[in-house]
């Protein structure tokens, strides 16, 4: 049973300085969401939590969506295609927080081109709306992933969604990372989050996919509200 610390970092083992994943005996990483039992109960717990959730949490959404409308011309929503399990790419939603033209606002910016092309995040990202940073800063924009977690292309819990292209920055822990369901928060949204390198969101997630539990779910649920209200590494 893996305990999570009160620490910020969560590692399997030390990253290396380059962005290939620190490696893990094949033989050692089991997959306990495989078993047909611990698949319904997760999907159990994530209904349980989630579907009373956005009951209550309808007016929050409303009032967000006309935040976001009347902040800068776009759609509310934005779909990101996005990698699930078994490599099956979905749309993940999420309130828009950049504005409709930001790769033209990023093109004036090579050496942010650059950084975002490295770690697929911006630190200071000059595409963000004025409503989306206070989204991205509490965590609010990833809320309508709640009806991806009712569709089940996610869990409420698991390694972080990535695009089709990142796949790459796994090796040859892909198929691991693909055998599992993304997930709303997990390790590395408790971690530090956006202040991890990649090398240590990798860990992170494969140290996820190896130890995983029920109780470990309950554990990064119960963490995820503070550090949501703190803010921690988001942006």
């Amino acid at each position: 049973m893996v305990h999570v610390p009160t620490t910020q970092k969560i590692l399997i083992s030390k990253p290396s300085e380059s962005n290939t994943p620190t490696p893990i005996k094949q033989e050692t990483l089991n997959q306990p969401q495989s078993k047909r039992s611990n698949v319904i109960l997760k999907a159990l717990l994530d209904y349980i939590i989630v579907v009373p959730a956005l009951i209550f949490i309808l007016p929050l959404l409303a009032a967000l969506a006309l935040a976001v409308r009347f902040d800068s011309p776009g759609p509310v929503i934005y779909r990101r295609r996005v990698l699930g399990k078994n490599g099956r790419i979905f749309d993940a939603y999420k309130f828009r927080t950049m504005y409709v033209n930001g790769d033209e606002i990023l093109a004036q910016y090579p050496k942010l081109q650059a950084e975002l092309a490295c770690n697929y995040k911006l630190k200071c990202d000059p595409r963000i709306t004025r409503v989306g940073a206070v989204l991205r800063k509490f965590s609010l924009d990833e809320l309508p992933q709640l009806l991806n977690i009712v569709k089940q292309d996610m869990s409420l819990v698991g390694p972080r969604i990535i695009t089709p292209e990142e796949i790459s920055k796994y090796g040859k822990w892909g198929d691991a990372l693909m055998a599992v369901m993304p997930g709303l928060t997990g390790l590395w949204q408790v971690s530090g989050r956006s202040d991890t390198s990649y090398n240590e969101r990798v860990n992170l997630d494969m140290d996820y996919v190896h130890n995983w539990s029920i109780l470990l779910d309950l554990k990064i649920i119960f963490r995820t509200v503070p550090a949501v209200l703190r803010g921690d590494g988001a942006y």
